[in-house]
C-alpha cells in the first residue's frame, strides 16, 4: 500500500470510527451530545465527505485527502477547546443545550428533553472526557495523514 493510499484510508477511517463511537455512546449509552459535541461531529462529517471523494476522484485525491485531514484537525481543535471548558480552564461560548426526541407530541418532547451542559463531562475514563478523547484521536489521525501525504510528496 502506497503512502497516498494509507493517507486516504486513514482519512476515511478516522472520522468513521470517531463518529461511530459518538453514535454508539449516544444511542447505546444515553450520552446525548451538547452543542460543542455537535461542532466536533460536523467537522468529522466534512472529513468523511472529503475522504470519500478522494476515493472516487483519483486525480484530486491528494488535495481531498489533505482537506479531510484539515477537517479532522479542526475537530481536534474543537475537542481541545471543549475539554478545556469541561475542565473549567476557560469559559465556553455556550453553557448548555437540550436534546428533544423526534416523534410524539413536540411540546412534550421539548419539555422533557434532557439538558446537556457543555461545561460538564458526562463520562470520563482516567480523567479524560469524550471531548478529550476526540482531541487525542483526531489530532493523532490528522498528523498521521499529513505525514503520509508528506512521504509521498518526496
Amino acid at each position: 500500500m502506497s503512502s497516498g493510499q494509507k493517507a486516504r484510508s486513514l482519512a476515511l477511517l478516522t472520522p468513521l470510527a470517531l463518529l461511530g463511537g459518538a453514535y454508539i455512546s449516544q444511542y447505546g449509552s444515553g450520552l446525548y451530545p451538547c452543542e460543542m459535541c455537535w461542532w466536533q461531529r460536523y467537522a468529522h462529517f466534512a472529513a468523511l465527505g472529503f475522504a470519500a471523494l478522494a476515493f472516487v476522484m483519483p486525480r484530486q485525491s491528494r488535495v481531498l485527502t489533505a482537506l479531510a485531514a484539515l477537517a479532522i484537525a479542526v475537530s481536534a481543535a474543537i475537542g481541545a477547546f471543549h475539554a478545556g471548558v469541561e475542565y473549567h480552564w476557560w469559559q465556553g461560548f455556550t453553557e448548555c443545550t437540550s436534546y428533544a426526541a423526534k416523534g410524539g407530541d413536540p411540546l412534550d418532547a421539548i419539555m422533557n428533553a434532557p439538558l446537556i451542559r457543555c461545561d460538564a463531562a458526562q463520562w470520563t475514563l482516567l480523567g479524560i472526557s469524550l471531548a478529550g478523547f476526540n482531541f487525542l484521536f483526531s489530532a493523532a489521525g490528522a498528523v498521521a495523514i499529513f505525514a503520509a501525504l508528506a512521504r509521498k510528496a518526496r
